[in-house]
């Protein structure tokens, strides 16, 4: 009881500080809401910080990528946080409802232009999950929630993934891992037994941080167009 008490306190207050006005107000049916988790934690340097940012936008604005978005019966929401420590979250770009092409370039150009640099501090993997399920709680009224969550090392600080399961709101929830190899030999296990969670949740693989912007790409055209891979449920991508 105690731990939901304190979850349901934390969906209270991040409320009023992940929504901005234009996705407070929108009313409007919702395909899809996407939060997207990126790793800034101490084993990210300077560039591997600027190829995420850098390569989820480009992954956003590839033409498949983009028309698959905008295909959606309803708009798709869509909101970026950073992650490191258990103590550190930061929300970068707030939710934005995307429904034309205008809002996709918006969220993008919104994206790369925030101010920012790698925290170092340990890897807080399962804090970072319980902030993105927080995040996914205001947008009950989309038919599909995901939580993306990118890093490169396994858990060291605060409680693990499993905790935030178990006491953070999960219903219809969906989370896919990003693992970026190189730093963290035990990483992609990791990913796969403990952040993997939810119907049809899988991992994918980027080779380093240089090929961020692909694997991100594929990630999306899967995660959008779920219904295309049914039969690969669970499954690792790495293609």
């Amino acid at each position: 009881m105690r731990h939901r008490l304190i979850a349901a306190i934390l969906i209270s207050l991040l409320g009023v500080s992940l929504l901005p006005r234009s996705a407070a107000a929108a009313g409007s049916d919702c395909s899809l809401a996407l939060v997207f988790a990126l790793d800034i934690s101490v084993s990210v340097d300077e560039t591997e910080y600027r190829l995420q940012r850098e390569g989820l936008a480009a992954a956003l604005n590839d033409p498949e990528v983009s028309a698959l978005i905008l295909q959606q019966p309803d708009a798709v929401a869509m909101l970026v946080f950073e992650w490191s420590s258990h103590r550190h979250q930061s929300v970068k770009v707030p939710w934005h409802m995307i429904e034309t092409r205008t809002d996709l370039s918006r969220f993008t150009a919104s994206l790369i232009d925030y101010p920012g640099f790698p925290h170092f501090y340990p890897t807080g993997v399962g804090r970072a999950v319980a902030f993105g399920l927080t995040a996914l709680a205001e947008q009950s009224q989309c038919t599909r929630r995901v939580l993306d969550v990118s890093g490169d090392g396994v858990n060291n600080d605060g409680y693990a993934p499993d905790n935030a399961y178990r006491h953070f709101p999960v219903d219809g929830v969906t989370v896919n891992g990003l693992v970026i190899l190189g730093a963290d030999a035990d990483v992609l296990s990791y990913y796969l037994d403990n952040v993997r969670f939810g119907p049809g949740a899988f991992v994918e693989v980027a080779g380093s941080f240089a090929q961020y912007e692909q694997a991100m790409k594929r990630k999306l055209l899967r995660e959008i167009g779920v219904r295309q891979f049914v039969s690969n449920e669970g499954s690792v991508s790495t293609r």
